[in-house]
């Protein structure tokens, strides 16, 4: 692992952790940020605040030009929030050495407001599907949190070439942090991004007062929701029942480590979208999926009430009770996936 040289798009909490455990295998790697002030900070002090108890190693670095962070890296980390995954991807194209034939492995987890694109198709419209075979989507259940401190992890590394899935799962795999593989990148990144959006659906059950028989019933049909989305784009239904779909949802919607289920708490609480987007004090993904969200179930007739009502409430101003309602009201149906 000594040889490898990594770029890592991104200085944010989970992008810190990836910084570390790949620092850990023995890796060169330089982290960059459109956030040059965070980057000084965090080279003097190394000890970023989220997630707690994380110091970065002296061994990583930080670097503010763009072309300079990906020019000296043969491998690629991107773990930038999905809103900025375009910039980032057009920044990348145009650096002295481009893409190349270098792995690249996409940590973003949204869909694209207005185009509903998802990274690995915004990917490909930068690049090419002839370079696609160089692309890893790795999601999961995957708090920052816990894989900082060595709490045993699984995700998943997902490339329409099984053997670039397998270069990511070799790139991240250690003790602690089993990597599994397979090649349906749809289905891993609809999972990783409609989650988010159950997830706030979650925290405004926790935020009402809400038990555990109305998470659990909550988590089952917003799965169904996200398997008839994923499905109906083309991806394997399996997919969903696996560690992006069903193990990032379950810990996404319960943990108090989520920022999604804590903005839903928030809300259900009282809070106005903007205060409690600033009390969560993160990028809150779910916000921005539960539009494309809505957007995607208009354009291709997917019955997605939970997603829509998330989004009646984060972008309507929709009455978390009327929410509640709304969806307590609605005809009785068959249970079907």
């Amino acid at each position: 692992m000594a040889e490898h040289r990594i770029a890592v798009l991104g200085a944010g909490a989970w992008g810190l952790t990836l910084a570390d455990l790949l620092a850990g295998k023995g890796c060169h790697v330089v982290v960059w940020d459109i956030d040059t002030a965070r980057l000084e900070f965090l080279r003097r002090d190394r000890v970023p605040g989220k997630p707690p108890g994380l110091r970065v190693p002296d061994s990583v670095g930080f670097e503010p030009d763009f072309s300079a962070a990906a020019d000296c890296a043969d491998i690629i980390v991107s773990v930038v929030p999905s809103f900025a995954v375009r910039s980032v991807f057009g920044r990348l194209r145009d650096t002295r050495r481009g893409l190349g034939a270098r792995l690249f492995v996409s940590c973003s987890k949204g869909i694209e407001e207005g185009s509903l694109l998802l990274p690995s198709q915004i990917f490909e419209e930068f690049f090419g599907g002839s370079v696609m075979s160089c692309y890893a989507a790795l999601s999961g259940p995957s708090h920052a949190e816990e894989v900082c401190r060595g709490i045993p992890t699984v995700v998943v590394s997902a490339s329409p070439e099984i053997r670039t899935a397998e270069r990511a799962r070799d790139l991240f795999m250690s003790p602690a942090f089993r990597v599994y593989t397979q090649n349906d990148v749809k289905g891993v990144e609809l999972g990783a991004a409609l989650k988010n959006v159950i997830a706030i659906a979650a925290g405004i059950c926790d935020g009402i007062g809400f038990g555990d028989n109305t998470k659990a019933a909550l988590i089952t049909r917003g799965l169904a929701e996200i398997a008839r989305a994923a499905v109906a784009m083309g991806a394997e239904a399996q997919t969903l029942s696996g560690l992006a779909g069903l193990g990032d949802l379950v810990v996404t919607a319960m943990s108090r480590h989520s920022r999604n289920r804590l903005f839903g708490e928030l809300l259900a609480q009282g809070r106005g979208v903007e205060q409690a987007l600033s009390e969560v004090g993160a990028v809150v993904e779910g916000f921005r999926t539960s539009r494309s969200a809505h957007d995607l179930a208009k354009l291709m007739c997917i019955d997605m009430p939970l997603c829509d009502a998330v989004y009646a409430v984060a972008h309507k101003g929709l009455d978390v009770a009327a929410a509640r309602d709304m969806l307590l009201a609605r005809d009785p149906k068959p249970e079907i996936y």
